[in-house]
């Protein structure tokens, strides 16, 4: 026997240019994780078109109640003045919010909005100095601020007022003088401020889609939200405390304390604030849709290096146990036809949701597959083997997807498992004969492919 029939039939070098095979299936592997990547910045853009002109995700940060006052300080023999402001939060605060839901469409692209009225209502208490040593005549009481922020100021659909005190006070744009850059609205008290405590109401109505966030900036807050909207995912620091899901919509309540939150509340701007902690404070509800197409198809992908080992492994132990050689361009198409599956339910998910693409993607590859296989390996029982591993897998990967707390362990589980199995079967590779009595080539004609003795 010449070298080329020892490499031939040698089943190291077998394997080895079986493990190519699999290497060169990864290109297109990279070129559909490109494509869903390019599927998700193109239905970011058309999100980006239909919330920029209805409104984006909103957070409801506030109210909260600026006063400034003078900060007197010696510098050498003279004495200097500065204007400085605290900031000082809600005693209580209440928010109650129905929120009216619709999905709007760009082409294919789909993105939850809603049109939400919110009353928010509590009280303020006269805000004390003392702690920061100020005078009495100092604090320029008449100069105090209201301010609530709204990150999608432009998608306000009334012309708001705050109620303060029985006296009604219309809001101007922006967040004041005191307030920060971002987007909002005050109301200037003026003459206001000459009780001990302050009830305020803000009735608000805005647009927003995808989901709304709260601040709890009241020494007690307790927001109460209910919607159409039949699919929720509650998010941040805070769950609702009570929540009802039915087929109708939501409802969810929140009861939050102040002691739960990683801020004051009180602070002025002698020293720079940190809104960080603010921001890590919000809590709320995102409309989202059950599954993320693009996601479950990215994922999916990730799967395919072991699939396709897992197959290629099967069809080499059929050639070292049934002396049958299959080509190395079959291997090539059956690796294809499992690329395909993931175009297929990239292309599918964007018109019939991702359980419906997966199913049909899964059965037209798998249909493919083992009638193809039936071919190669001559056999409807060898086909048929290849056929149910193939549905084995795919249902796996269905499990592993709809389960994603439990991926890694699945994934480890079932791939000891096939090792286990391969093994096994490999026990007593000495004792098989070379696969050289016959090799399965295929036609120019497409057909059954021809023996070759």
């Amino acid at each position: 026997m010449n070298f080329y029939e020892q490499i031939k039939n040698s089943q190291f070098f077998r394997v080895l240019f079986i493990a190519f095979l699999i290497l060169l299936l990864q290109i297109p592997t990279v070129m559909l994780q490109n494509l869903v990547s390019d599927r998700q910045s193109l239905r970011q853009e058309a999100i980006a078109g239909i919330t920029g002109n209805w409104g984006r995700s909103q957070s409801i940060l506030g109210p909260r109640l600026y006063v400034p006052y003078i900060k007197r300080f010696q510098v050498g023999t003279a004495e200097k003045a500065e204007v400085k402001y605290g900031t000082f939060l809600p005693d209580d605060l209440q928010i109650t919010g129905n929120l009216d839901s619709e999905v709007r469409y760009r082409g294919i692209f789909e993105v939850p909005v809603y049109k939400t009225k919110l009353d928010l209502r509590g009280r303020f208490v006269r805000p004390d100095f003392t702690t920061w040593g100020t005078r009495p005549e100092d604090i320029l009481w008449d100069r105090a601020e209201l301010s609530l922020q709204i990150s999608d100021a432009h998608a306000i659909q009334n012309q708001a007022s705050l109620g303060w005190n029985q006296k009604t006070i219309p809001f101007t744009a922006g967040q004041g003088k005191y307030g920060s850059n971002e987007q909002g609205i005050h109301a200037v008290l003026k003459d206001a401020m000459q009780a001990d405590t302050f009830a305020f109401s803000i009735p608000i109505t805005v647009n927003g889609s995808e989901k709304i966030a709260f601040a709890p900036f009241g020494k007690v807050t307790k927001v109460s939200l209910t919607s159409d909207w039949t699919n929720p995912s509650f998010q941040g620091v805070w769950l609702p405390n009570e929540r009802s899901i039915t087929q109708k919509g939501f409802d969810a309540t929140w009861n939050i304390p102040s002691l739960g939150r990683n801020y004051p509340q009180q602070w002025n701007n002698e020293v720079s604030s940190n809104p960080e902690p603010i921001q890590a404070s919000l809590f709320g509800v995102d409309l989202i849709s059950p599954v993320d197409n693009y996601r479950m198809a990215d994922r999916s992908i990730k799967y395919n290096f072991l699939f396709l080992m897992l197959t290629f492994a099967v069809f080499w132990l059929f050639e070292t146990a049934t002396r049958l050689r299959v080509h190395p361009l079959q291997y090539l198409l059956v690796g294809v036809a499992m690329s395909i599956f993931y175009l297929l339910q990239l292309a599918l998910s964007e018109h019939l949701g991702f359980k419906s693409a997966y199913l049909l993607s899964s059965i037209a590859v798998v249909t493919l597959i083992t009638t193809y296989s039936i071919a190669v390996l001559r056999a409807r029982k060898r086909g048929a083997i290849i056929g149910v591993m193939q549905v084995a897998l795919y249902s796996y990967l269905y499990v592993v997807l709809a389960n994603q707390d439990y991926s890694l362990l699945m994934g480890s589980i079932g791939l000891f498992a096939f090792l286990a199995i391969v093994m096994y079967f490999t026990r007593r590779m000495d004792g098989l004969e070379p696969p050289t009595a016959r090799r399965i080539e295929p036609t120019s004609s497409g057909g059954t492919p021809s023996e070759i003795d």
